[in-house]
């Protein structure tokens, strides 16, 4: 039996609760900002940030999937532009009637969902046999192979995908909620209208924070520990009991449903799916999202989709302010070429001056304002020899 009082059994739960909430470094009181202004965004942004807070969110969700394959477990890959167009088309065509040539299931959209994530997973299953066998660039090469099946499939299977011209996307719902403006019953809340774009808003939202929070559990976890472990030598992993080959098809699985329900998300965002959504270049910003944030970081991964996908929106919006851009085809640098420019500066600035990324950034940041707020410790005073009592 305990000799602590039952007030102190009752309260010691709640208190260490409300001490692990404590803002006491940069990146969880800029956390703790993001957040609100996150849930409060639709609230006072307009049409253009809000659909752009789609396409940054979806691509956040890929994104961590992406950095616990290349960056938590050491494994290359080009190919998730493939598992992306997998969980898009899958939601499309389960989620989508039956009408004008074209194949639909008519399911719920939250079971399309779900089902997007699993067909993903299953086809980076179906692959890690493959992963299990390669690394380093030829890992890199053979997942290449699957932008190009991909492509070849999304354009020829024209009953499913659409061909060329791509298919249009059913508009996500729950039962007794619809995500559409089609939906007749009017939503306001403070004042301001929310169609569409703000209720998918809350939706990716939700699905990004809860993706952000199961990849920090894997990262941290058992899973995540082998993981890095296959990432620093495969054959010390081995010779300590680790399952090399498992560990990468873990790895694969794992990437290849984030970047399934990515996929739905971004067929949610856009409205259409089309063949050019999923080629090699899409791949590529992907890399560049966990390069700018940091390999293997979750919150570094999500920052880099941030800039990614929100920089080439910019120039196009504001591109007739800007002298120096030009209109698309006519020989100068363009919204989207000055955008590639600045991913290659920016790459190469991280990797000569910031290796961690905007995480490590971060994260020495914090080490120095926790070093500078610390207060310094006085100094010990000398001890003096006292002479000991004698005995009586």
């Amino acid at each position: 039996m305990s000799d602590r009082p039952a007030a102190s059994l009752r309260l010691d739960s709640p208190l260490r609760l409300i001490s692990s909430l404590r803002l006491d470094s940069p990146a969880r009181a800029a956390g703790a900002v993001l957040l609100l202004a996150a849930v409060a965004g639709p609230l006072w942004l307009t049409d253009f940030w809000l659909q752009a807070g789609l396409f940054a969110m979806a691509a956040a969700v890929g994104a961590i999937g992406l950095t616990l394959l290349v960056g938590v477990a050491g494994q290359l890959s080009l190919g998730h532009a493939f598992f992306l167009g997998v969980g898009a088309y899958t939601y499309t065509l389960l989620a989508g009637e039956r009408e004008d040539g074209m194949s639909g299931f008519g399911l719920p959209p939250v079971a399309a969902l779900l089902a997007a994530a699993a067909v993903a997973g299953a086809a980076g299953a179906a692959f890690s046999p493959i992963a299990g066998r390669l690394r380093g660039i030829y890992l890199g090469l053979a997942s290449l192979g699957l932008v190009f099946l991909g492509r070849h499939v999304w354009l020829n299977a024209e009953d499913v995908t659409g061909g060329y011209n791509g298919r249009t996307v059913e508009a996500f719902a729950v039962p007794g909620f619809s995500f559409s403006d089609e939906d007749p019953d009017y939503l306001a809340v403070l004042g301001t209208p929310f169609g569409e774009l703000h209720r998918l808003w809350y939706l990716f939202l939700a699905v990004a924070l809860l993706a952000a929070y199961c990849g920090r559990g894997i990262k941290a976890g058992r899973a995540g520990r082998a993981m890095a472990g296959v990432r620093d030598g495969e054959t010390a992993a081995a010779s300590v009991g680790i399952r090399v080959a498992r560990v990468k098809a873990t790895a694969f699985t794992v990437s290849s449903v984030y970047a399934g329900v990515a996929g739905a998300l971004t067929a949610l965002a856009f409205g259409r799916v089309a063949p050019d959504s999923f080629a090699l270049t899409v791949s590529i910003d992907y890399l560049v999202m966990i390069v700018l944030g940091g390999a293997g970081s979750i919150a570094g991964a999500s920052a880099g989709a941030v800039f990614v996908s929100v920089l080439p929106l910019m120039l196009v919006q504001y591109s007739a302010h800007l002298p120096f851009l030009s209109a698309p085809g006519s020989g100068g640098v363009d919204a989207a070429t000055l955008s590639r420019f600045v991913y290659g500066v920016a790459i190469v600035a991280v990797l000569i001056f910031l290796r961690g990324g905007l995480a490590g950034a971060l994260r020495h940041l914090g080490i120095r304002t926790a070093r500078a707020g610390r207060p310094s410790r006085p100094a010990r005073p000398a001890e003096r020899s006292t002479p000991k009592e004698s005995a009586p």
